[in-house]
């Protein structure tokens, strides 16, 4: 072939592969204008460019057995918080799906678990676990032993609760102490120019009564106490004066009391009618179970212008 003759059949025109392909087989090896059974391009023309055999497609435009590709769509924006996504959304949720909804299941009526048997057998557990603690503590306390006593282990015996009058199991009262002795003046041991009187009001003695005269030496009122047991208490009298202090001698069992009974003017009464000057004093006293003698009397150096009322026994002052 000379020099710049561009024939139709080129070198780069013969495929030397072209005999595997089917249609080459089917042409016999025949090379057509393109080939073995491959259409070849136009032919040459003088003064025109040569088509290439390779055609310029957009990357990804060539589709092989499929359909064409469709236009790109952004993907839904996401859906409020709170709300289902689309996408994740079941099928019945949908709209015009309520057919596919599936109906609430009906509350089941049969027997559930015993949890009130449960809770009851719990609670029985526990109430006998305590109960055995708690024997468990009484027997250790009971069988305990004195080390320094070196006897043997005793068990603690049963405490019963004592019967009552009636035959009860029910606790008796404890018994109340017996009440301290009080006495009016007018029955007392009088002596000297002590004499029972009722002409000044307001004495709380039987009808009235009280011990006048006393304010003469040697008089005096002598009183036997019965006393429950013995110990100190407080020597109480009930007396009237002239709104002017008096004071009285004091003796316990033969035995002068440490101090004489002041019966002093403790309201401060400026008035001397004996009527509105009642009141009351004290002083202390041992006295011993059983009877004890307790005398009153208006001594030498004593002022003893006083009516008495009535004498008593009380607690000791302060106890």
């Amino acid at each position: 072939m000379a020099a710049g003759n561009d024939g139709a059949n080129k070198p780069e025109d013969d495929d030397p592969f072209g005999y595997l392909y089917a249609d080459g087989q089917a042409a016999g090896r025949a090379p057509q204008g393109g080939g073995y059974g491959y259409p070849g391009p136009a032919p040459a023309q003088p003064g025109v460019p040569r088509t290439s055999y390779n055609q310029v497609r957009t990357v990804g435009e060539r589709q092989y057995g499929q359909p064409p590709a469709q236009p790109y769509v952004p993907p839904q924006q996401q859906a409020p918080y709170g709300q289902p996504h689309p996408q994740y959304a079941a099928p019945e949720t949908y709209p015009g799906n309520e057919r596919t909804r599936q109906a609430p299941m009906p509350p089941q009526r049969g027997r559930g678990p015993n949890t009130k048997g449960l809770l009851i057998g719990a609670v029985a557990v526990v109430a006998v676990v305590i109960a055995g603690i708690s024997a468990a503590i009484i027997g250790n306390l009971g069988d305990e032993t004195d080390p320094n006593a070196g006897g043997t282990p005793t068990t603690a015996a049963p405490v019963t609760p004592s019967e009552g009058p009636s035959g009860s199991t029910e606790p008796t009262e404890q018994p109340t102490k017996a009440p301290l002795p009080k006495q009016d003046a007018a029955t007392l041991t009088l002596g000297g120019s002590a004499i029972l009187a009722k002409d000044v009001k307001g004495a709380e003695g039987a009808d009235g009564a009280y011990v006048a005269g006393f304010n003469a030496p040697g008089s005096s009122v002598t009183w036997k106490a019965n006393m429950p047991e013995g110990g100190n208490y407080s020597l109480t009298v009930r007396y009237a004066i002239p709104a002017v202090d008096a004071n009285a001698t004091l003796t316990v069992n033969g035995k002068p009391n440490t101090q004489p009974i002041g019966l002093k003017n403790f309201i401060h009464s400026s008035d001397p009618n004996l009527e509105k000057n009642w009141q009351t004093t004290w002083a202390p006293v041992e006295l011993q179970k059983g009877d004890n003698e307790i005398k009153i009397s208006c001594e030498a150096g004593n002022q003893c212008d006083v009516l008495l009322d009535w004498v008593e026994v009380t607690p000791p002052k302060g106890a």
